[in-house]
């Protein structure tokens, strides 16, 4: 069969239509489907962060610079406030007796010498009445001693008897001092005993130190013994502190290293000093712990002995930069401070650098920049939690 070529431009045509329709397909195809997200490009600086104006004054962003501080080491110690030895009396009875009555009150002001109780005891009777005795006797072995010395300068008398005249005198005298002297312990005159021969009945508790009353462990009729603390009686014109410093810390406590405390329970927050003056030479054998001694600067009055304290020794100091806690962001041993570095399009740029920090005092703390930076460097002082967390999201964090 012949081949017949008038059917070749019709093939032609259909194959061009065919490859023109698979095109189109494909082209279609493509348009419909969806884009694929772009890989986001690499941040110019990891350490870069830019915040709007809005943004800044939402966060509270505040600037400032490095500041100079004599940071300290310290020492914790708690204690209470204390008064010396002999600033604190406990009056007692030097001879029991009966309470006759009670002339104070617990926080009442006492003057030396006021008297605070009085005593009665048939034991003072005869006290006195042995000491007028003693007195008329000694005067007795005076004249008989005075007898046999004229009769020995005469050779009339026995020396025997000028040697047990004598003795007997050395003996009496000494039994009227010793009687006198009981008597003077228990407040009695011995003076007015002497010039009236008047016995009293009861005797006088004096304070022999000026203060106020702490305690009054008495009552009228009650019986008391020497071993009895009847009243007690505080100073406070010498208030001090006394700390226990764990065994541990010692060794770097002094004498003149300053001191920062407060008083527990006292409903402030007011942060008082005081100066180390005395460190103890031995140990608690219980708690482990030296008791440190340190007078407040300046005194002050309106503490009260036996109130507890925190204390602070401060043992060490150097100036260094310092920067308010808020300013850094910590990171392990590592820490992260922003600085101001410029503005791009209205927004300000914030770059991290890296710090080491200390411990933190009073709310600001020690820092040492690892590249060095001028202490005028514009810092973020406030807001630092801010601008870490938006350079987080930036690092595809959370």
């Amino acid at each position: 069969m012949p081949f017949n070529f008038k059917f070749y431009p019709v093939l032609g045509a259909l194959a061009l239509l065919t490859a023109c329709g698979s095109k189109a397909g494909d082209a279609a195809k493509t348009a419909d489907a969806p884009a694929q997200p772009a890989a986001p490009a690499a941040p110019a600086n990891p350490d870069q962060i830019s915040v709007s104006p809005a943004q800044e004054k939402a966060a509270g962003i505040t600037f400032g610079t490095f500041e100079r501080q004599n940071m300290t080491t310290e020492v914790q110690a708690n204690g209470s406030v204390e008064v010396p030895p002999q600033n604190r009396v406990s009056i007692t009875a030097v001879l029991g007796g009966y309470v006759q009555s009670v002339a104070v009150l617990p926080g009442e002001r006492v003057r030396a010498g006021a008297t605070v109780a009085t005593l009665r005891s048939p034991e003072y009777l005869t006290m006195q009445q042995n000491y007028l005795q003693s007195k008329a006797k000694v005067r007795f072995l005076a004249e008989d001693l005075e007898r046999q010395r004229i009769l020995d300068v005469e050779d009339v008398g026995a020396k025997r008897k000028l040697q047990m005249a004598r003795a007997d005198y050395a003996t009496e005298q000494a039994t009227l001092r010793a009687t006198a002297a009981q008597l003077r312990l228990l407040g009695i005159s011995v003076a007015r005993l002497d010039a009236t021969g008047q016995i009293v009945q009861s005797v006088p508790l004096v304070s022999p130190i000026a203060g106020y009353v702490k305690a009054v462990n008495i009552n009228p009729g009650q019986y008391v013994g020497p071993q009895d603390v009847l009243v007690e009686v505080l100073n406070r014109d010498d208030l001090h502190l006394e700390l226990k410093v764990f065994e541990k810390d010692v060794a770097q406590v002094k004498v003149g290293q300053k001191i920062l405390f407060k008083v527990q329970n006292a409903g402030r927050d007011e942060e008082l000093t005081a100066r180390v003056f005395l460190v103890g030479k031995a140990f608690d054998d219980n708690a482990r712990t030296v008791r440190v001694h340190a007078h407040l600067e300046p005194e002050r009055t309106d503490l009260l002995p036996g109130q507890f304290v925190a204390a602070r020794i401060q043992t060490a100091g150097a100036r260094v930069r310092t920067l308010p806690e808020e300013a850094l962001i910590q990171a392990g041993e590592l820490s992260y401070i922003f600085r101001a570095v410029g503005q791009d399009s209205g927004r300000t740029v914030f770059r991290r650098v890296k710090v080491r920090a200390g411990a933190p005092q009073h709310g600001d703390v020690a820092v040492a920049v690892l590249d060095p930076l001028s202490d005028t460097t514009r810092l973020v002082r406030k807001g630092a939690y801010f601008l870490d967390a938006e350079l987080r999201k930036g690092e595809g964090g959370d």
